[in-house]
């Protein structure tokens, strides 16, 4: 979500709303992913939920340093006049892809709210997890709306850039 709200914030709403898409598509992989059954795969293989997990608390790392020191993947360069919004979705898919929290919510907590009694499970994670999208969608949109706005608001650089570098990378 900080993520978001700083591309948001840097780049200005559409790309915010790029950003939000590629967000969206990494929830959607996970739901998918439940659905097929790799919860039961991470549960015979916590190794491989483990690298996952490593691999998602390296990246959100990577994206707090970047925010913290200003690298050209956050701040704004030339070359961002050029960047496409593909490319804000991606890094939204990738950022999301290996977010821990995501994969713990899809592959480890989701199937558990199903009831086998009810009827098959696969239609319960599919009602589920489209509610969670549907959540995460508002919310997201919402973040992105109010962290657009501060595009418009105090000049960038100097001590309100360094805190909201900070405040960022904190989160």
């Amino acid at each position: 979500m900080a993520y978001l709200g700083l591309v948001a914030a840097r780049h200005g709403r559409a790309a915010g709303l790029a950003t939000v898409v590629g967000v969206t598509l990494g929830l959607a992989l996970y739901l998918l992913a439940t659905v097929v059954g790799l919860a039961g795969i991470a549960a015979r293989a916590p190794w491989l939920f483990q690298a996952v997990r490593l691999a998602g608390v390296g990246y959100l790392l990577w994206l707090a340093l970047g925010a913290w020191r200003g690298s050209p993947d956050i701040a704004p360069t030339p070359a961002d006049e050029r960047r496409s919004y593909g490319g804000f979705a991606a890094q939204g898919f990738l950022a999301n892809v290996l977010n821990p929290k995501a994969a713990v919510f899809y592959l480890a907590l989701l199937p558990s709210f199903t009831t086998p009694a009810a009827g098959g499970t696969t239609p319960q994670v599919l009602v589920l997890g489209a509610i969670h999208l549907g959540v995460s969608l508002v919310v997201h949109l919402g973040i992105v709306a109010l962290a657009g706005s501060a595009a418009l608001a105090p000049p960038k650089g100097g001590a309100y850039e360094k805190l909201m570098r900070a405040v960022f990378a904190g989160a």
